[in-house]
Order: structure tokens, then C-alpha cells, then sequence
């Protein structure tokens, strides 16, 4: 990996040492000239007339995004975000009184809200499954409520936003596997970072974004749904793209993915999620990994030695996500003496996180990805105490 060409290749390096990437990545020059190029294209010919001369970069989406998630690509929807897009998916399942949904401490505030509103109307129960002691979720603990029987979904986050640990993802699959258990992971921190293949993680359901490490533009989302399931999900609503009316009072389905998108979309978006996606496929995702949390194991270590500063980040193996606590300083007041330095980090908060009891008041998180540098992680470093 040839990060001085990577850097060059990304027009923010040259402006700030980004350590949000958590929160929205710098996108590399061909994302960044395939939206201005395709929304310029817009304003000269009209937006229908643009769209159907860049029919094939527009379709480009979805074998792009497929070859980097080992799916096929009648398993790939474009969505607007990776919210809608796992509401797209939870919303589909038809859950009934007496289902359990079985998730993590970790999981992030959002989806815990979809949980507790699916439960009130239909009757379901949210339950929490334990950590092990390095805080990731228990195999032991989820495989005993498997057992149990009535679980209708499992569902947790692969990464979360707030400590960094990664969550044991495919051995979560086999379990659901196992027990015949609809499994949806939310991957919005971890595509793009980790090397992350549905076949190997076992999910039937994955969310994903592109505007963090995919490093795609915002307002731009994926999901993947396994073709063998795809046949009993009813997306929350339907339009002329999910469906075919069939006059003079019924329609039909489609029955690929496309039945949980909708006709509208942010067309530059598109294509630039799809140029982003074959980015990282070119770099290649094991290489992308190593970098990433060779960078954050040596930000944490560099971390735990300063007085006053306590790491926060738990699991086995973590993240490119590190957050942390200054004694005596508000994680605010040390955002903006970083900002004001050229750094950019940012804040996580407890109303993000969910069913987490051990979560502190609010904490540092910087978030590393392959573009950035030793000499960037000590800028960050200067700045605090």
C-alpha cells in the first residue's frame, strides 16, 4: 500500500489530520470527481436525461459493492443511509407475539428504539445477551438463549461507535445457523475497515454506510439480503421500484433486492458509493485492516502510557475506533483544542449507546483509517496534557 500515493490521491490530507473517520471519512479523488461529474452532468442536460446516459456507472453499484462483500448482486439494495437501510430490514420481519430479539450491550441507541417499538405493536420481548469479560458479546450466554427456542432475530453491531471492540461476528452466524435464526448485523463501522465477507460472517442481513470507512459520499447507504430469505421479508413500504402494479388492484414484488429500495435516489451518490466501493476492493481489504489497526494499536499504546489518560476501548482484538478520557479535561474542550491544532476527533456520547450499563458520561474518540500517519497520530498527541 503506497500511502504517499494514497494521500495524494486525497484532497483533505493536504488540509487536516483526520481522526474522525468514525464519523465521515476524507473521500479519495475518483469518488469525489464521479459525484461533481455526474451532478454536473445534471445541471447541463437535466437530471433523467443524466441518469440515462450513466446508466452503466449507476448499475456499476451493485456488482461493486457485491465483489466487496463476497454477495451476489441480486443481494444489494441502494439505500439513502445505513439507517434506513437496517430499518428496511427490521421493519421487513415478521415478528409476533412471544418473539425474542436478542442483541448486545453494545448496540447502538437507534436500532435499540426500532427494537422497543416492534415490541410495544407486536407483542415481541428485547432481551440483552451479557458480555464475556473483555466485553464482547458472549457466544456462551447467546448460545444458551438460542437454546431457549422462540428467538425469531438476532441482531447486533459489528462494530460499535463508543470503545472500539469488535464484536464476534461470524461466530454469531454459526450459532444462528445452527439454531435456524434470522441473523441482521449492522456493519457500518466495519466496512470499509475490516475485511468483511457475508459468506464468512453467516448473516442474512447486513446495513452499511458510505460516507464512513467505505470512504463514500454522505447520504448513501447499502443492504445486503440473502437471496434464500429474500422471498418472506416485506419492506416497511413499496414504490414503483420495490414493485410492479399489476391493475386493476394488485402488484407484485420484485424479487431481488430491489424490493427494499425506492425510485428516487441520490443518483451522484450512487455511482460514487459504487467508485468507493471497487477503491477499497483495489487496495484490498486484508491490507486496509492490518494498516488501520496497526495505526490504532499504536495510538492506544501511546494512550495508556500518559498520565491522566485512561483507554476506554474493550475486545480481544480492537478497532480503528479509540476512545479515551483526560482527566480534568471535558472531551469537548479537548475536540476543539485538537480542531484548533488541524486534528479533527470527535466525541461519543451515552444516549448513543444503547443498552451499555458500564458507559461513561461522554468520552475522546479518534478514528483512524489507512491514509493517515505516525506523524498525525503525534499532532493528536501534542495537543493533550
Amino acid at each position: 500500500m503506497d500511502i504517499d500515493e494514497i494521500r495524494s490521491d486525497t484532497p483533505g490530507c493536504a488540509k487536516v489530520a483526520h481522526l474522525n473517520n468514525a464519523g465521515a471519512a476524507l473521500p479519495p479523488r475518483p469518488v469525489i470527481d464521479a459525484v461533481a461529474g455526474h451532478f454536473e452532468l445534471e445541471s447541463l442536460i437535466g437530471g433523467y436525461e443524466a441518469a440515462e446516459r450513466n446508466e452503466a456507472l449507476i448499475a456499476r453499484f451493485y456488482d461493486a459493492v457485491a465483489r466487496l462483500l463476497g454477495a451476489r448482486r441480486e443481494e444489494i439494495a441502494f439505500v439513502e443511509n445505513a439507517t434506513r437501510a437496517w430499518d428496511m430490514a427490521f421493519y421487513a420481519i415478521p415478528f409476533a407475539e412471544g418473539d425474542r430479539i436478542l442483541t448486545t450491550t453494545s448496540e447502538y441507541s437507534s436500532n435499540t428504539i426500532a427494537y422497543q417499538q416492534v415490541a410495544t405493536a407486536k407483542g415481541a420481548r428485547v432481551e440483552v445477551v451479557p458480555d464475556d469479560a473483555d466485553g464482547t458479546l458472549s457466544l456462551d450466554a447467546l448460545e444458551a438463549e438460542l437454546a431457549k427456542g422462540d428467538v425469531r432475530l438476532v441482531s447486533l453491531n459489528h462494530i460499535p461507535t463508543q470503545n472500539g471492540l469488535v464484536n464476534p461476528a461470524a461466530e454469531v452466524g454459526r450459532l444462528c445457523r445452527e439454531h435456524g435464526v434470522l441473523y441482521l448485523l449492522d456493519a457500518c463501522q466495519s466496512v470499509g475497515q475490516l475485511s468483511v465477507d457475508v459468506n464468512e460472517i453467516g448473516c442474512d442481513l447486513m446495513s452499511g454506510t458510505g460516507r464512513k470507512f467505505l470512504r463514500g459520499p454522505r447520504g448513501t447507504g447499502f443492504l445486503y439480503v440473502r437471496r434464500e430469505i429474500l422471498r418472506t421479508l416485506v419492506p416497511p413500504f413499496l414504490d414503483l421500484q420495490a414493485a410492479e402494479w399489476k391493475a386493476p388492484d394488485g402488484f407484485e414484488m420484485r424479487d431481488d433486492a430491489l424490493r427494499f429500495e425506492t425510485w428516487e435516489r441520490h443518483v451522484a451518490g450512487q455511482i460514487g458509493l459504487g467508485v468507493a466501493a471497487d477503491y477499497a476492493a483495489g487496495l484490498g481489504t486484508a491490507a486496509i485492516e492490518e494498516r488501520v489497526l496497526g495505526l490504532a494499536a499504536r495510538l492506544r499504546e501511546e494512550l495508556a502510557a500518559r498520565p491522566g489518560v485512561t483507554v476506554l476501548d474493550k475486545g480481544a482484538r480492537p478497532s480503528g475506533i479509540v476512545t479515551f478520557t483526560v482527566d480534568g479535561q471535558d472531551p469537548a474542550a479537548v475536540k476543539a483544542e485538537a480542531r484548533e491544532s488541524g486534528v479533527n476527533i470527535n466525541v461519543t456520547h451515552p444516549l448513543s449507546h444503547g443498552f451499555d450499563p458500564h458507559v461513561r458520561p461522554a468520552a475522546v474518540r479518534a478514528s483512524v483509517h489507512y491514509y493517515n500517519t505516525d506523524e498525525e497520530l503525534d499532532r493528536l498527541l501534542s495537543v493533550l496534557p
